[in-house]
């Protein structure tokens, strides 16, 4: 994993059914960008578990070379946001995919969850969330069992 001067950086994803990994990319690096974060600090993208084989977000960790660890919704359900959705609670049974999934073990959160932004004007697929874990230790502990590892990428 990597990590670089802006601690350990953990971006928290959801996205619909379909999503494609450029609307992914484009998100997570325009709020990494917007907030002054270099995307070599990029330790994992985070997600609930119900998304782990969706190819737009498993793409997207792949192509930034980290893991894409997932959550169950009762763990995010868990969590403390400050942006809860009553859609997402109807649509994955948790308030929150993408801060949840960054706040899971911790963390300072740098950037609240946004929507992505299609070119064609049609609803967002994709939101995302940064948080920066504090310490090197921060990011090893039973998580990675769980985690998906960066894969190369199918065409």
């Amino acid at each position: 994993m990597r990590t670089g001067a802006d601690g350990d950086l953990v971006v928290g994803v959801g996205g619909s059914k379909g999503v494609s990994v450029a609307e992914v990319l484009a998100l997570i690096e325009g709020a990494l960008g917007d907030a002054g974060l270099s995307p070599a600090s990029l330790t994992e993208l985070a997600t609930l578990d119900a998304k782990a084989d969706e190819p737009g977000l498993v793409r997207a960790a792949a192509r930034l070379g980290v893991p894409l660890v997932t959550y169950s919704a009762d763990e995010l359900a868990a969590v403390d946001v400050p942006h809860p959705s009553e859609a997402s609670l109807a649509a994955t049974g948790t308030p929150s995919v993408a801060e949840a999934a960054a706040l899971a073990r911790g963390g300072e959160l740098l950037v609240p969850k946004r929507k992505s932004r299609r070119a064609d004007g049609r609803p967002a697929r994709a939101t995302c969330a940064v948080v920066r874990r504090p310490g090197p230790g921060a990011r090893h502990d039973d998580r990675a069992a769980r985690s998906v590892p960066p894969a190369e990428e199918s065409r």
